[in-house]
């Protein structure tokens, strides 16, 4: 079968939905539901373990199928470079750590300096707090920082659409 890792990936998604939802009607179908009279006549309401039987054979070999998917994936991510070298995995690895980065580097440049008067019984003062950072020095950084996710993340679509051959 010919994909691409976008398509893999896809793919992937959706049987991880499917098993979720496997999971769920494996853990409805557990019980047979039955009544038991007084005198021991057992008269049985719900039978599921035809049912169950059936939904636990699916999804075992959905989840052994959905292993080899990852896997394949996790090769490709490995084996695929970027134009500097990386492997996609770990131009991943690095765009997380630089969004990251990007989150903090957001969240320092909301700061503002203030000052606050303080008034005591016999004494009246102002609290004044100043940054204490380069406010340019740091947007710069954000700036560097968002170029280099974006750069990075184009050239891993690039890699992305990129066929090649998988045996389900």
């Amino acid at each position: 079968m010919k994909i691409n890792i976008s398509s893999l990936m896809s793919m992937i998604s959706e049987y991880d939905k499917e098993l979720s939802l496997l999971s769920v009607n494996l853990k409805k179908g557990v019980y047979n539901v039955s009544v038991q009279e007084l005198d021991g006549t057992v008269n049985v309401i719900e039978d599921n373990k035809e049912a169950f039987v059936s939904d636990m054979k699916k999804f075992e070999e959905m989840v052994s199928k959905l292993t080899k998917l990852k896997t394949i994936l996790y090769e490709k991510n490995n084996s695929f470079h970027l134009s500097d070298g990386r492997t996609i995995q770990s131009a991943i690895v690095d765009n997380s750590n630089l969004r990251f980065l990007v989150n903090t580097y957001d969240a320092i440049l909301k700061y503002k300096s203030s000052k606050t008067r303080c008034t005591e019984v016999n004494n009246s003062y102002f609290e004044c707090k100043n940054i204490n950072f380069d406010i340019e020095e740091v947007r710069k950084k954000l700036e560097d920082a968002k170029a280099k996710i974006q750069e990075t993340d184009l050239e891993i679509s690039k890699l992305n659409a990129r066929i090649f051959d998988i045996e389900l």
